[in-house]
């Protein structure tokens, strides 16, 4: 039996990954979560008739314009919104949004999709 040795003379090189985060720009929401006043007719509807704003949100999504009137869909639609555009955040800080300030996280959803639309 002959036994056939192999010689390395050079080792694997590894893959380098970069991701480039904008402050400001792409990865974050156009508005701040408290930032209702910046559009007047948003936050209106968003405080005397927050169930017409959500439909709304939802129909300007590509969604179903009933979609908000089934439970939780509303923490859902804010995560779908923010994955489509890349906004920084995590199903959790959805949630805490959408359940802690819901009117505010509402507004803000409109907001984006006004000015990404």
């Amino acid at each position: 039996m002959a036994y056939q040795t192999e010689i390395i003379s050079s080792q694997p090189q590894g893959i380098t990954t970069t991701y480039t985060v904008t402050v400001g720009g792409q990865n974050s929401w156009n508005t701040d979560i408290c930032d209702c006043c910046t559009d007047m007719k948003v936050c209106l509807c968003g405080t005397f008739c927050p169930c017409i704003l959500a439909c709304q949100v939802a129909k300007d999504f590509g969604e179903c314009c009933c979609l908000p009137y089934v439970p939780g869909t509303l923490v859902a639609l804010r995560t779908g919104v923010r994955e489509r555009y890349r906004i920084e955040g995590s199903i959790c800080c959805d949630w805490v949004a959408m359940v802690c300030i819901p009117p505010c996280a509402l507004c803000q959803l409109a907001r984006e999709l006004k000015s990404r639309n």
